[in-house]
């Protein structure tokens, strides 16, 4: 568990210095699938002062709080709900982020425009529905949530991200640190996809092309890196 902290701990310490978030404007969460609990940030907390014991521990099936003094994010509610929807995921993160938080306030999918976006994603980024009066006046965190459900359609492997419309970024991982890059990632595509659709707005590129960048990194025919197993 001490591992999980410090690592969750390194995770929210980076989203400032990778510039994805403006004061305490994003959160890491990490998750314990044995003991059924996940480590987040405290809610308000700037990044440079936060230490281990001021992370927040959160049971999974009920949303209490069983470690720490503080409170959690107030995305928790969202953090969870995708926790228990999706096993596979080990790592969240919310940020916003300038370019990706853009594209979620036009209400716009992340397109697919190129090889750097195929690299990590297999399609486009999709934006959620808007959530009605209701769903913002009651249990909102949660209904945010749910409207990523329906965006992924219960897939969240081929594109680990989703933007939550008119509000932002959410991106996660086997484990927070890898949230947190996908995170980036995600930024990093949303910025050159201003700028592409801003010189050609029918920008498109070659179906074969993106599957081989995709396909490349991801699957059983990956032959990116060199991993051990790959020789």
């Amino acid at each position: 568990m001490r591992d999980l902290l410090q690592e969750v701990l390194e995770a929210n310490r980076r989203i400032p210095e990778a510039g994805l978030a403006t004061l305490t404007w994003g959160n890491v969460s990490g998750v314990d699938r044995g003991a059924g609990v996940y480590v987040i940030k405290p809610s308000g907390v700037p990044y440079h002062e936060l230490t281990v014991d001021s992370l927040v521990t959160v049971e999974i099936e009920s949303g209490r709080v069983v470690g720490g003094t503080l409170k959690p994010s107030v995305d928790s509610e969202t953090h969870r709900l995708l926790y228990q929807a999706f096993p596979a995921i080990g790592g969240i993160t919310h940020t916003h982020s300038t370019s990706a938080v853009a594209f979620a306030q036009a209400r716009r999918d992340i397109p697919v425009l190129g090889t750097t976006h195929a690299d990590s994603f297999d399609g486009p980024i999709r934006c959620t529905r808007d959530l009605t009066a209701q769903e913002c006046a009651r249990d909102y965190e949660r209904n945010t949530g749910l409207a990523i459900l329906d965006a992924l359609d219960g897939d969240c492997e081929a594109v680990p991200a989703v933007l939550s419309a008119s509000h932002g970024p959410f991106t996660w991982g086997p484990t927070a640190t890898k949230s947190l890059e996908t995170a980036i990632v995600c930024e990093a595509v949303a910025e050159i996809a201003i700028r592409t659709l801003g010189l050609n707005s029918a920008a498109k590129p070659p179906e074969h092309l993106v599957r081989r960048h995709y396909t490349r990194k991801h699957g059983p025919d990956a032959y990116y890196g060199n991993l051990t197993e790959r020789g």
